[in-house]
């Protein structure tokens, strides 16, 4: 054991002052935050957190992998109940273009008085299409609607012994797309009746409120539906939930009594509901395409009979985008308020 005067023989000859200036040395406050970048430790948080949430997204898919009868079984009722609106609104949409989209079939006949001539009809059906809320317009001259009525209704003969022609010349004007509703038809009738040149307007008005009434009464039958199943799918997520939170209700308490937050206990139990509802969009859009691709066949060879070139309407790419992440969505929010009431009650027992 060295002695401490030979100690103090190796370390040297201390200065006077030494001890004072090392203790008076200044602390360098904040020079690590001064030579980083400020948007360092912000990066590194954002990092952590994607980690974590990547972690348990993989997690809780991998949770409901173990028990896939089960998963398979919710995956598919919430396909269907999201198929079946869909399948409506697709319905409405092709029956719309089937029929020429309807609006389009809305028309004013405008009868002009006996002996005027067919110059002066076009020129007025002319002036009609320079109208705003007209789409256009298209004239049967006298001659026209004449030979049409000889050839149609087998009574040539009889047309032939006529002296002179007794049909009026006729204006056919169709409204805009934006003016084809009840009050706008009936408003273009009553300014077409004021013409000097019509002897006689008939706009079927009775007819298009029908039209109206029937698209209406589809479209809020499509949305109450689809209100109805969404409200359904959001029941079938938080229920299944509820019975995952009550399985595992030993290890939640555990976590709770260790420190664990509510957010850290719902979060993945929300990656679970969106994985739900992901997959049962996958399989409300397998089912309409299906659906689609069984009666595509059938609904062409009707179409051909009657001598139309219809093909029925599919999503598309956007809608069926939208169609799974509506499910993703819905399944998402029906955990999180499963989660959020059961969790208050779930509290650690001591």
């Amino acid at each position: 054991m060295r002695s401490p005067a030979r100690r103090l023989k190796l370390r040297g000859p201390r200065r006077p002052g030494a001890g004072r200036s090392r203790r008076m040395r200044l602390p360098r406050f904040g020079w690590p935050a001064i030579r980083g970048w400020p948007g360092r430790r912000l990066l590194g948080q954002a990092r952590s957190w994607a980690r974590l949430h990547a972690q348990t997204l993989v997690g809780s898919l991998g949770r409901l992998s173990n028990q896939p009868v089960a998963t398979l079984m919710t995956v598919a009722v919430i396909g269907i109940a999201l198929a079946l609106p869909t399948a409506l609104y697709l319905l409405l949409v092709n029956l719309q273009s089937v029929s020429g989209h309807w609006d389009d079939s809305v028309e004013l006949s405008v009868y002009l008085e006996p002996g005027r001539a067919e110059e002066r009809a076009r020129s007025l059906a002319e002036e009609i299409a320079a109208w705003s809320g007209v789409a256009g317009t298209a004239v049967i001259s006298a001659d026209e609607a004449l030979e049409s009525f000889r050839s149609d209704s087998g009574l040539g003969g009889a047309v032939d012994a006529l002296q002179r022609n007794p049909l009026p010349h006729l204006v056919i004007v169709r409204p805009a797309a934006d003016h084809a509703d009840p009050d706008s038809v009936e408003a273009l009738a009553q300014r077409l009746r004021g013409l000097p040149e019509a002897d006689l307007v008939q706009a079927d008005a009775e007819w298009v409120r029908r039209l109206f009434a029937i698209l209406q009464m589809a479209r809020r039958l499509a949305l109450l539906a689809g209100a109805l199943l969404a409200v359904g799918v959001l029941v079938i997520v938080g229920n299944t939930i509820r019975l995952d939170i009550q399985n595992r209700r030993d290890e939640i308490e555990v976590v709770k009594l260790i420190g664990g937050t509510d957010g850290f206990v719902r979060r993945p139990l929300l990656y679970s509901g969106a994985w739900y509802g992901l997959g049962g969009g996958l399989a409300a859009l397998l089912v309409v395409q299906a659906g689609l691709w069984l009666l595509s066949g059938p609904a062409q060879r009707l179409a051909g009979l009657y001598g139309s070139g219809f093909r029925p309407e599919g999503l598309g790419f956007g809608g069926a985008v939208g169609l799974v992440l509506a499910g993703a969505l819905l399944g998402w929010l029906g955990a999180w308020l499963s989660t959020t009431r059961h969790l208050r009650r779930l509290e650690p027992g001591f």
